[in-house]
């Protein structure tokens, strides 16, 4: 496979701040998503390096690595630590110093050919050592009623097809690993993993805020002085809910149970808070202005 520069598929200098990194990987993402490309096989590539890229230069370890070895920047501490071997067998027979010499900076890229095949000729000098497949991360859009009860999607990651069940209860930027997912491994390798990080949005009356669920629910003013019984919206239904009578504005009722799974914890939810709002009359009738006056009169 050619030789991809992260930098230039982000588009920024190689210099540039996690920062700018970020942004610019986000805006191109949004730009090549396969929902937004369907069918479009180089969008689907482009995406596909966008990711690769973004994974790299957005981790300060891998970036180091990456601006220091370049393509072969998983294999870097390979290297370092095949290097360091040798520069202990030096000290050992003369026969092990022909072999090997002594590198200094010059022999680096003569020492990468000898270490993972790139042309070198002799196999006794081709590592064999596996190494582990690169992590991959992706984002998955939903909406907060995909994620109330648990159910199967099947995503294509990297060109990959990935079938997999969405728990109930996910929140907001949680970040779930699927091992094995990720790239192919080096020699023989274990693949790395996949993480998937869930961006939900919420297009319902309800707030959330962990697993408890909050609404407000108008009150006219006879059902606030008088009492009575109100229907309102759950997240799974409707439920009557008695009013006391004199309930005052801003009332708050907690209906247990009501609220939003709780992860992993099958059969348990949250809390549902309600809020009475008490709305007054915009117009009253000449009967019920005098009614008024009489009980202004009362008090």
């Amino acid at each position: 496979m050619a030789f991809i520069d992260y930098y230039k598929i982000l588009g920024v200098d190689k210099n540039a701040s996690e920062a700018e990194i970020k942004k610019a990987y986000r805006k191109l993402a949004r730009k090549y998503h396969p929902d937004l490309n369907p069918n479009d096989k180089e969008a689907e590539l482009k995406f596909k390096q966008l990711n690769e890229a973004n994974e790299v230069l957005s981790n300060s370890e891998f970036r180091q690595k990456y601006d220091k070895y370049g393509e072969h920047w998983k294999e870097g501490e390979a290297y370092e630590e095949a290097r360091r071997q040798q520069q202990q067998q030096q000290k050992g027979s003369r026969q092990q110093q022909a072999d090997f010499g002594g590198y200094d900076s010059r022999d680096y890229s003569d020492f990468f050919e000898s270490m993972f095949g790139s042309g070198f000729s002799d196999s006794r000098h081709r590592s064999h050592a596996r190494f582990r497949g690169q992590d991959y991360n992706a984002q998955l859009k939903l909406n907060l009623r995909d994620v109330y009860n648990a159910h199967k999607q099947v995503l294509t990651v990297n060109g990959k097809t990935i079938r997999l069940t969405i728990p109930s209860g996910v929140a907001n930027g949680q970040i779930i690993k699927i091992k094995g997912k990720g790239g192919k491994g080096i020699n023989g390798g274990p693949p790395g993993d996949l993480y998937i990080e869930f961006n939900i949005e919420n297009n319902t009356n309800f707030k959330r805020d962990g697993d408890n669920l909050y609404t407000d629910v108008n009150l006219d003013l006879y059902k606030a002085i008088l009492g009575g019984a109100v229907t309102i919206d759950t997240f799974d239904g409707k439920v009557k809910l008695t009013v006391k009578p004199l309930t005052q504005n801003g009332t708050k009722v907690k209906l247990k149970g009501k609220g939003f799974p709780k992860y992993k914890q099958e059969g348990q939810y949250g809390d549902l808070y309600v809020t009475f709002n008490v709305n007054l009359p915009s117009k009253l009738s000449k009967e019920e202005k005098e009614l008024f006056e009489k009980l202004s009169k009362l008090k």
